[in-house]
């Protein structure tokens, strides 16, 4: 199976040029390019941007560049706009149709070579499985405990729990599983090709969803995310990777 990353990041953030801020004396989004770029699977490596900093920043380790239209890279845009137009491209100028497509979000540096390769092996073992995406367990935030605000401002339940008793303990919560925005990995002819079809927000990944669990996943909106990014490569030994 053809395996390709798709490095996708926007240069219109509320923190500016964030994609390309220094983390350990490279920008951000080089960890996730590098991570893909280590993978013992991947063929090909792509970057959609609309900012020539993010698009020059990677095409110098082997990403070749999708110009992203304006229409695609707005604040409102939908992250399956964006994909979609990569897939075309590389089918237009490439003739080149993925079996498999890692997307890399460039304001993220939590991620692992290691990760991505363990979740391209889920579909290779299991061609029916539509995408696997890493994913955190967190009870505290569990959808049961959410709340939402009536018309007549007090809050209420996101649920309807009037047959049934819920815990107060987190212990007692059916397992909650959150998406980590590092990277999903899409095998497409069960996901982006069975479109409109899918898990809402998300119908690109598809129905058969695999989790990889993880213990910690953030990406960057702040100046505080970036100290946080460092101190993270910095544990799992990525000091390596750093500028001499």
């Amino acid at each position: 199976m053809t395996v390709t990353a798709l490095l996708t990041g926007r240069g219109n953030n509320t923190l500016k040029d964030k994609n390309v801020l220094p983390v350990l004396g490279r920008p951000l989004l080089y960890y996730p390019a590098i991570a893909a770029k280590h993978s013992r699977y991947v063929a090909s490596l792509y970057v959609s941007s609309d900012d020539d900093k993010i698009l020059n920043a990677v095409s110098e380790i082997g990403y070749k560049k999708i110009r992203r239209p304006d229409e695609y890279a707005l604040p409102t845009s939908q992250h399956i706009d964006a994909i979609l137009h990569a897939l075309d491209y590389m089918k237009q100028t490439d003739d080149l149709k993925p079996d498999i497509l890692i997307v890399l979000m460039a304001n993220s540096g939590i991620i692992k070579t290691e990760w991505i390769d363990s979740c391209i092996e889920m579909i290779l073992n299991n061609p029916e499985v539509s995408s696997v995406v890493p994913v955190v367990i967190d009870q505290d935030h569990h959808p049961f405990r959410a709340k939402q605000m009536s018309n007549d401002g007090f809050l209420t339940s996101f649920f309807d729990f009037s047959n049934q008793s819920i815990s107060t303990n987190r212990q007692d919560l059916p397992v909650c599983y959150y998406l980590c925005h590092n990277f999903w990995v899409l095998n497409i002819s069960k996901s982006i090709d069975l479109l409109p079809q899918g898990q809402p927000p998300w119908t690109f990944l598809g129905d058969k969803i695999l989790p990889l669990v993880i213990e910690d996943s953030f990406d960057v909106h702040t100046e505080e995310d970036i100290t946080k990014t460092e101190k993270w490569l910095l544990k799992q030994n990525f000091s390596y990777l750093k500028k001499r």
